[in-house]
Protein backbone atom coordinates (compact mmCIF):
# COMPACT_ATOMS: atom_id res chain seq x y z
CA UNK A 1 0.00 0.00 0.00
CA UNK A 2 2.98 2.30 -0.48
CA UNK A 3 2.88 4.65 -3.42
CA UNK A 4 6.21 6.01 -4.64
CA UNK A 5 6.62 8.92 -7.03
CA UNK A 6 10.01 9.99 -8.38
CA UNK A 7 10.86 13.47 -9.57
CA UNK A 8 13.87 15.61 -10.42
CA UNK A 9 15.10 13.91 -13.57
CA UNK A 10 16.05 15.80 -16.69
CA UNK A 11 18.71 16.56 -19.28
CA UNK A 12 22.12 17.63 -18.00
CA UNK A 13 25.60 18.03 -19.44
CA UNK A 14 28.46 15.74 -18.41
CA UNK A 15 29.85 16.91 -15.08
CA UNK A 16 26.52 18.36 -14.02
CA UNK A 17 24.37 17.56 -11.02
CA UNK A 18 20.82 16.50 -10.29
CA UNK A 19 18.89 15.68 -7.15
CA UNK A 20 16.20 13.06 -7.45
CA UNK A 21 13.35 12.83 -4.99
CA UNK A 22 11.01 9.97 -4.18
CA UNK A 23 7.84 10.93 -2.35
CA UNK A 24 6.06 8.14 -0.51
CA UNK A 25 2.44 7.98 0.53
CA UNK A 26 0.08 5.44 2.03
CA UNK A 27 2.52 4.43 4.77
CA UNK A 28 5.13 6.07 6.93
CA UNK A 29 8.53 4.99 5.59
CA UNK A 30 10.28 4.96 8.95
CA UNK A 31 10.37 1.16 8.97
CA UNK A 32 11.21 0.67 5.29
CA UNK A 33 14.55 0.07 3.70
CA UNK A 34 14.76 2.03 0.46
CA UNK A 35 16.87 2.09 -2.63
CA UNK A 36 17.54 3.54 -6.05
CA UNK A 37 17.88 1.52 -9.24
CA UNK A 38 18.36 2.52 -12.85
CA UNK A 39 17.82 1.04 -16.28
CA UNK A 40 19.46 2.09 -19.52
CA UNK A 41 17.83 1.29 -22.89
CA UNK A 42 18.44 -2.33 -23.84
CA UNK A 43 19.97 -3.18 -20.48
CA UNK A 44 18.77 -4.79 -17.28
CA UNK A 45 17.84 -2.70 -14.30
CA UNK A 46 20.80 -2.31 -11.96
CA UNK A 47 21.41 -1.37 -8.36
CA UNK A 48 22.53 2.18 -7.65
CA UNK A 49 22.23 2.81 -3.93
CA UNK A 50 20.37 1.72 -0.80
CA UNK A 51 19.72 3.01 2.70
CA UNK A 52 18.31 1.47 5.85
CA UNK A 53 15.41 3.02 7.81
CA UNK A 54 17.60 4.86 10.33
CA UNK A 55 20.08 6.16 7.71
CA UNK A 56 22.89 4.51 9.65
CA UNK A 57 23.75 2.20 6.77
CA UNK A 58 24.16 3.03 3.09
CA UNK A 59 25.58 1.24 0.10
CA UNK A 60 26.55 2.26 -3.43
CA UNK A 61 27.35 0.57 -6.69
CA UNK A 62 31.04 0.91 -7.52
CA UNK A 63 30.16 2.90 -10.62
CA UNK A 64 28.61 5.73 -8.60
CA UNK A 65 30.64 5.63 -5.40
CA UNK A 66 32.02 9.04 -4.51
CA UNK A 67 29.66 10.83 -6.89
CA UNK A 68 26.19 9.95 -5.63
CA UNK A 69 24.74 10.31 -2.15
CA UNK A 70 21.56 8.70 -0.90
CA UNK A 71 19.60 10.22 1.97
CA UNK A 72 16.13 10.21 3.45
CA UNK A 73 13.88 12.41 5.51
CA UNK A 74 11.45 10.15 7.29
CA UNK A 75 9.48 13.09 8.67
CA UNK A 76 8.80 14.18 5.09
CA UNK A 77 8.34 10.61 3.86
CA UNK A 78 10.88 11.29 1.15
CA UNK A 79 13.98 9.60 -0.26
CA UNK A 80 16.68 11.50 -2.16
CA UNK A 81 19.56 10.80 -4.50
CA UNK A 82 22.10 13.57 -4.99
CA UNK A 83 24.02 12.96 -8.21
CA UNK A 84 27.22 14.89 -8.91
CA UNK A 85 29.81 14.61 -11.62
CA UNK A 86 27.31 12.98 -13.96
CA UNK A 87 28.59 10.92 -16.86
CA UNK A 88 26.88 9.80 -20.09
CA UNK A 89 26.80 6.24 -18.74
CA UNK A 90 24.57 7.45 -15.91
CA UNK A 91 21.78 7.93 -18.44
CA UNK A 92 18.67 5.88 -17.79
CA UNK A 93 15.37 5.67 -15.98
CA UNK A 94 15.83 5.91 -12.24
CA UNK A 95 13.48 4.08 -9.93
CA UNK A 96 13.03 4.24 -6.19
CA UNK A 97 11.89 1.24 -4.21
CA UNK A 98 10.86 0.34 -0.67
CA UNK A 99 10.55 -2.79 1.44
CA UNK A 100 9.54 -3.33 5.06
CA UNK A 101 12.92 -4.10 6.58
CA UNK A 102 15.08 -2.74 9.38
CA UNK A 103 18.19 -3.77 7.46
CA UNK A 104 19.68 -2.36 4.29
CA UNK A 105 18.48 -4.22 1.19
CA UNK A 106 20.42 -4.41 -2.06
CA UNK A 107 18.63 -7.16 -4.00
CA UNK A 108 15.95 -5.59 -6.15
CA UNK A 109 13.85 -8.76 -5.99
CA UNK A 110 13.37 -8.16 -2.28
CA UNK A 111 11.73 -4.78 -2.75
CA UNK A 112 7.95 -4.68 -2.47
CA UNK A 113 7.08 -1.26 -3.82
CA UNK A 114 8.34 0.61 -6.86
CA UNK A 115 7.88 4.01 -8.40
CA UNK A 116 7.27 4.58 -12.09
CA UNK A 117 10.69 6.09 -12.66
CA UNK A 118 12.16 9.39 -13.78
CA UNK A 119 14.36 9.88 -16.84
CA UNK A 120 17.93 11.10 -16.44
CA UNK A 121 19.83 11.97 -19.59
CA UNK A 122 23.47 13.04 -19.49
CA UNK A 123 24.58 14.44 -22.83
CA UNK A 124 26.29 17.43 -24.37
Amino acid sequence: QVQLVESGGGLVQPGGSLRLSCAASGRTIGSYAMGWFRQAPGKEREFVSAINPSSRSTNYADSVKGRFAISRDNAKNTLYLQMNGLKPEDTGVYYCAAVLSLSLVISQRTYQYWGQGTQVTVSS
